[in-house]
């Protein structure tokens, strides 16, 4: 069962959001707290994918999503933001976020970006189990079957986008990729989001794999295009 978490303290908003989410297939569990919805986590670890505001009596939604990451880095977290809050959206991706939706959202827009944030997240792995396979590229080593990284042996916590992004600067080593490119492979090419987002991911991924994030070794910018892996 695909199961989605709706963290939202307006009754009417959740409501909106649960009704559509379930005509498309999807088990919602329903939290009008921060502190609800990190419990409805920590009973059903089967949860995949997590939406989250971040106005909330109590904790914010910005703490909410970095426990979860504390919890379970696999799980795929949306923010609900306002449309004014410019800064949230690079906060709550900086936070461990996957993507945001920016409110008012049409049903079919929350939907799909459910749908590809679930396939990232390995939902539909049981249909297309990944070959075993390792990419090695000293000191990183990328195990594709258990979607996992290790610099110099000592396992390095992402979370999947940050792993599709790996993935991809690593199957591609020294070729220069475009935001856009970034986008469709990691995002889907069906996304329809901001190429803002692959900027904040890269920062957040530098900050994990880089001795300096300031100077990056690996993850280099390509100005006015996009990012290389390598020199």
């Amino acid at each position: 069962m695909k199961k989605v978490l709706v963290l939202e303290d307006e009754e009417n908003i959740r409501s909106f959001v649960v009704i559509n989410l379930k005509r498309a297939g999807y088990q919602t569990i329903e939290a009008g707290t921060g502190e609800d919805a990190l419990a409805a986590l920590k009973n059903d670890p089967s949860i995949k994918v997590a939406l989250l505001d971040i106005m909330l009596p109590g904790i914010d939604g910005f703490e909410v999503c970095r426990r979860m990451r504390a919890m379970d880095n696999k799980i795929g977290i949306i923010m609900l933001t306002a449309r004014t809050q410019e800064m949230d959206k690079v906060t709550g991706l900086m936070t461990g976020a996957d993507d945001y939706v920016t409110k008012p959202f049409s049903p079919a827009e929350l939907t799909a970006r459910v749908d590809a944030l679930f396939r990232r997240t390995g939902g539909d792995e049981e249909a297309a189990a990944p070959a075993a396979d390792e990419l090695s590229s000293p000191p990183f080593l990328l195990n594709t079957r258990n979607r996992t990284l290790e610099k110099n042996g000592q396992r390095v916590k992402l979370t999947q986008v940050e792993y599709g992004i790996m993935k991809l600067f690593m199957e591609n080593p020294g070729k220069a990729l475009s935001r856009e490119e970034i986008l469709d492979a990691v995002w889907g090419k069906d996304y329809f989001g901001e190429l803002k987002i692959v900027d904040v991911n890269i920062r957040r991924l530098r900050i994990k794999i880089e001795d300096n994030p300031t100077k990056p070794a690996y993850v280099n910018t390509v100005w006015g295009y996009g990012y290389k892996w390598g020199s």
